[in-house]
């Protein structure tokens, strides 16, 4: 996860009263990302039903591991499986790799249902090795009749975006050039874009400009912090994801969806790091994704960071090791409900 910019200046984020369309909600898409970098975390086939008591039916995980695949082979969980950075340049070079990493971790577990394949996680300098291994996957996945059942896409942080306010202006990086030769590529295989969006760190980095509020997802009915044309903003998570779109369509691949691959709020490690904050972002988040953006509405599919605290992840920044939803007892670790928020 990288620390994302505020995505808005501070004489934007004066309040503006005004009347938000209302927007039906649709079906929610919730799933929980699921890191592994922690002491004495439950056996793989432990958080699998951990997934099932609470309703989830998505799960995230950063690394195609096998105790994981063998443990949701035949659960009805859908899972997006994430190719480590280190192993994308093999990917990249090698057809064979991608084939025998297509064999080994997706035909090896046909009870599983595979939903994404993430070519990396928020690849530095991408541009030399996403597309060639994104390719070399897609090839694999159709010599094995696949191609149509799953996608393969990458996951990108906030700063692949430049221009980012208001939304409607996104547009990619130069220093992510290319990112809108990834964008045009997954539009020809209908894949979307996965997005790690934390509106925490957009917070964090000038409270005083932003309403803490407008990052929690929790601003009040009818309140407008951000009118851009036509549309109204009352929460920083959906400027973030409309802002993506912009740059999608900016790069010639406006058909393409954006997928939310991570966002969370950590529930320790700074003032605005609590269990309170944490608990009404995770579920303020479950209750919108059914209701989408103001530029897409309709069903979000969203994944929140994470099933555990990770307290084996490595940095300076402590508030990284404390975004778990659950200890490690299986217990929720604030009240959250996934299924009748």
């Amino acid at each position: 996860m990288a620390k994302q910019a505020v995505l808005l200046p501070m004489a934007a984020l004066a309040l503006v009263l005004g009347a938000l369309a209302t927007i039906p909600a649709g079906v929610r898409s919730i799933g929980v990302c699921y890191g592994m970098n922690g002491d004495d975390l439950p056996s793989a086939s432990d958080v699998v039903q951990l997934y099932k008591d609470n309703g989830i039916d998505s799960m995230r995980i950063y690394s195609p591991d096998t105790d994981v695949l063998q443990a949701l082979s035949g659960s009805g969980i859908a899972v997006t499986v994430g190719v480590p950075n280190a192993d994308v340049g093999g990917l990249a070079s090698r057809p064979s790799a991608a084939a025998a990493w297509v064999q080994s971790y997706v035909l090896a577990f046909p009870a599983v249902q595979f939903r994404y394949i993430a070519v990396g996680n928020e690849v530095v300098a991408g541009g030399r090795v996403l597309l060639p291994a994104m390719r070399n996957l897609d090839r694999a996945l159709s010599a094995a009749g696949l191609a149509d059942d799953i996608k393969v896409s990458t996951a990108v942080a906030i700063d692949v975006v430049g221009s980012s306010f208001p939304p409607s202006a996104g547009t990619f990086a130069p220093s992510a050039g290319y990112m809108a030769r990834v964008a045009r590529y997954l539009q020809s295989t209908g894949a979307p874009l996965l997005a790690n969006l934390y509106p925490y760190y957009s917070y964090i980095s000038d409270p005083g400009a932003v309403d803490i509020n407008y990052a929690l997802l929790a601003m009040p009915a009818g309140t407008v912090v951000v009118q851009d044309g036509g549309y109204s903003y009352d929460s920083l998570f959906d400027a973030m994801v409309d802002c993506f779109y912009s740059a999608l369509e900016n790069a010639g691949a406006g058909n393409v969806t954006v997928v939310v691959s991570e966002s969370g709020w950590p529930s320790a490690g700074s003032d605005a790091a609590n269990t309170t904050n944490s608990q009404a972002y995770s579920q303020n988040l479950i209750n919108h994704v059914g209701q989408g953006t103001p530029k897409r509405p309709g069903p979000i599919e969203a994944y929140i960071f994470a099933t555990f605290n990770e307290d084996q992840k490595l940095g300076d920044d402590e508030t990284r090791r404390h975004f778990g939803l659950f200890n490690k007892d299986r217990s929720l670790a604030y009240p959250i409900d996934f299924v009748n928020p």
